[in-house]
């Protein structure tokens, strides 16, 4: 776990976020005299894994990080009031087992570290957690412990994956259809963020990741069965995609949408409550 931030020399990892806002930084006294009732805290959360060639391994949690201090950037001066814990860069990652360079929780591990920070988050009196994840091997998991957490702490619990928050206008990729890992977009988002991480080696992994979807059925149009998949059954080298063409450019605009619709989904998140079982919302 990240204590001092991931984010390095690029520009938006270079972006100050106010000291108020990182709840590390805080001491038990301050963290006691916080208004809670509609605080979000965020656990940015990724992955150490092997991404192909010419990404560094820490690539899903850097991800994480940089996009959430940039969304924390902008909630410092336009509210809601968001805490960002320290990232957790440990991940479930599995799939990735045969290419090395890979440090991955077991299932359990994780599922039990992940309860811990939900019951820490309730304990200190906050109602509202929200995991902003960058790894997709983490969405399964964090789907099934924020329930956990929902109903054993009464914590409202909020799953937020970077990468489905869209693209901007204009912006596609060329390998959409077949891309999953250390791909166009990927890379293209890590040039942004630190060019000086990623390498020139930057070739398709050799195999279509059509597979990722399993085989077509007759049940209608787009349909498919879902099956279980490792890196190695659709990769030569790591990477499912291409990202060859990936460029700076295109990621700086990735992220800045990206941030700009967390900063969305965090006004929202404060906003919401479930209410009683009548249908009254709470106010």
């Amino acid at each position: 776990m990240s204590t001092t931030g991931l984010s390095g020399p690029g520009d938006l990892g270079r972006h100050a976020v106010a000291r108020s806002h990182e709840l590390a930084r805080l001491s038990a006294t301050e963290i006691a005299a916080l208004d809670k009732h509609a605080a979000v805290i965020v656990q940015p959360i990724g992955s150490v894994e092997q991404h192909g060639p010419h990404l560094p391994v820490v690539t899903d949690a850097y991800i994480a990080e940089t996009v959430a201090r940039a969304a924390l950037e902008r909630c410092v001066a336009e509210e809601p009031p968001v805490w960002m814990l320290p990232t957790f860069c440990y991940g479930r990652s599995g799939e990735h087992a045969g290419f090395g360079a890979t440090v991955s929780l077991s299932t359990e591990t994780l599922l039990g570290v992940l309860r811990d920070v939900g019951r820490s988050v309730a304990a200190m009196g906050f109602r509202r957690l929200v995991f902003v994840n960058g790894h997709g091997g983490n969405v399964a998991l964090l789907d099934v412990v924020a329930r956990d957490i929902r109903s054993e702490t009464g914590l409202m619990v909020f799953r937020l994956m970077v990468s489905q928050l869209g693209l901007p206008e204009g912006v596609t990729c060329p390998d959409a259809e077949f891309a999953a890992h250390a791909d166009f977009l990927e890379t293209s988002v890590m040039l942004a963020l630190d060019a000086s991480m990623v390498g020139t080696q930057r070739h398709s992994g050799g195999r279509s990741a059509a597979r990722l979807f399993g085989p077509p059925t007759e049940n209608g149009p787009g349909i498919r069965i879902p099956t279980a998949w490792l890196t190695r059954d659709l990769s030569v080298n790591g990477v499912i995609g291409d990202p060859s063409t990936a460029s700076a450019e295109v990621g700086a605009a990735v992220v800045d949408h990206w941030a700009r619709r967390l900063v969305q989904c965090y006004r929202e998140i404060a906003q919401f409550d479930f209410g009683d079982a009548s249908g009254t919302e709470k106010e």
